[in-house]
């Protein structure tokens, strides 16, 4: 669905941007690109899109290098949620969905009360400017945007900006179930619970290189110190235990009376960013 080879791009002389980016996406895929601000992600969803032109290495969507695809046939098969929601203020949610749904052919379009209300999108703000919508509110249109289309390619960028835990679970939810659909997702995005919820694999990038790459399960368990931490009740206090994982193999080698908890203490997919990286990603 998209392959990357060599991927550079600079915005001037002494602003080299991406560093000869190599990777891949199949299809059906949720892949997470992920990286503090500044780190070039950004820049490479931009490439990717079309929006951002004169880069150098090959970048091929669909089987096709994007230097030699111009026409409207080929981008109405993306879909993309932009960081900055870009919708008319002084237009209803309706309204700019309508619009924007005018550059589609009828027969690839949802339903925009359907899509609004799979978001869960505010009946009583459905014909209310966008300009007295909350961050969230804006984030859910800006969504139904990008899936209006029925896209096979679906770029996000930082798709749970601005939403409340529960409007974060509900996004991850749509995510996947487009994924069900078949549809490719690219994730760019500093969120790494969103990462690692969502993405079969994810990339880390820093100041343009990337510095890993696999699934969110091998970097956690290549990583891992391989202990495990017991809290357990004994003779009435509350006590915890870290020890090698092999100390388990013939049972808990200690008195207690009552387990509470037993988990392993494998990193979490900011520390590794942070030991592949050297930073943290806010």
């Amino acid at each position: 669905m998209i392959e990357v080879k060599n991927l550079t791009f600079s915005y001037g002389k002494d602003k080299q941007a991406l560093h000869g980016l190599n990777f891949a996406v199949e299809d059906g895929e949720i892949f997470g690109f992920l990286g503090p601000n500044g780190s070039g992600k950004s820049t490479t969803q931009k490439i990717l899109t079309g929006i951002l032109k004169g880069h150098g290495g090959t970048v091929s969507l669909f089987g096709k290098d994007l230097r030699e695809v111009h026409t409207r046939e080929f981008f109405r098969e993306i879909g993309v949620l932009f960081e900055f929601p870009y919708l008319y203020a002084n237009l209803s949610a309706l309204d700019n969905l309508r619009y924007f749904s005018s550059f589609y052919p009828k027969k690839q379009l949802r339903d925009v009360e359907e899509v609004l209300d799979e978001l869960e999108f505010k009946k009583d703000f459905l014909r209310k400017p966008v300009s007295s919508y909350s961050k969230g509110m804006r984030q859910r249109v800006s969504m139904a945007r990008a899936l209006i289309s029925s896209p096979k390619l679906l770029f996000l960028d930082e798709p749970t900006s601005g939403l409340d835990p529960a409007g974060a679970v509900l996004f991850r939810r749509i995510i996947e179930k487009e994924r069900q659909k078949g549809t490719t997702v690219f994730v760019t995005t500093h969120n790494m619970l969103d990462a690692d919820l969502l993405c079969d694999r994810v990339a880390f990038i820093t100041n343009g290189n990337i510095v890993a790459l696999d699934t969110p399960r091998n970097l956690k368990e290549q990583n891992s110190s391989h202990r495990i931490a017991v809290c357990y009740l004994y003779q009435g206090r509350r006590e915890e235990k870290t020890m090698e994982t092999p100390e388990l193999k013939s049972g808990i080698p200690f008195p207690y009376d009552e387990l509470i908890s037993i988990h392993s203490k494998e990193p979490t997919l900011e520390d590794i960013f942070i030991r592949c990286a050297g930073r943290r990603l806010s």
